[in-house]
């Protein structure tokens, strides 16, 4: 890849990282106009998830939402696995990762309630978003590697953490229902018997199991870091 970003490197550079397949160098390449790539994604995306829902509000039909969340998400990120002493870390370079992972989630635009009975639509939609949730994880652990240069062991920390702490989060305030249906698209209300919220429940089960022990393992790597730097 040459030096000089041209129009048609930008889809071919998104690929190449979904597909993980995207070179060192060409992650260092990453500049403003992928940025402004997964910025215009993540919005197309965010317009996709809320479509064909009467219920969702204007920002939301506009994608605002978003675009607001791999703000967020990717300044969790920076801050959480920065201590661990990451190679060349930026939050702006994070932010361009974050928003280049967002196409796997217009998976959620497919309105399969709309040809599919409800058990199956939610079960659809289940599986889409554990098949996103994977897949973005996967490319978490793939950068973090690739890019960031962690080991294994502190790779495994720096994904597990952030997302455990989220959940765990949710379900302290007793949002963790609502954040599940809003991000798989699960629109109706459902039973305490669904196969979405034993789904749930398991994650959040696991998530607050391993939450404390990746906070001491968090904490050994960051001292570690800091008595060899």
């Amino acid at each position: 890849m040459s030096q000089t970003t041209t129009v048609t490197d930008v889809p071919r550079t998104v690929f190449r990282l979904l597909t993980f397949r995207i070179s060192r160098e060409e992650l260092l390449q990453l500049n403003s106009k992928h940025l402004v790539a997964g910025l215009v994604l993540t919005w197309v995306v965010g317009i996709g998830r809320w479509w064909d829902d009467p219920g969702a509000n204007l920002l939301q039909h506009l994608g605002a939402g978003s675009v607001i969340y791999i703000f967020l998400l990717a300044l969790l990120l920076w801050l959480v696995i920065w201590p661990l002493r990451p190679v060349d870390w930026s939050y702006r370079h994070v932010l361009t990762f974050v928003s280049l992972t967002s196409p796997p989630a217009i998976l959620y635009a497919i309105p399969v309630e709309r040809f599919a009975g409800l058990g199956t639509a939610r079960t659809l939609n289940v599986w889409f978003l554990a098949l996103v949730a994977a897949w973005r994880v996967a490319l978490l652990c793939f950068y973090l590697s690739r890019h960031a240069r962690l080991t294994p062991f502190r790779i495994s920390v720096a994904a597990l953490l952030p997302i455990t702490l989220i959940i765990v989060s949710l379900t302290v305030l007793n949002l963790e229902r609502a954040v599940f249906d809003l991000m798989g698209g699960l629109r109706e209300p459902g039973t305490a018997n669904d196969g979405a919220y034993a789904v749930l429940l398991t994650l959040t089960l696991f998530s607050t199991i391993l939450f404390i022990p990746l906070v001491i393992c968090y904490i050994f790597l960051f001292v570690w870091s800091f008595k060899r730097k």
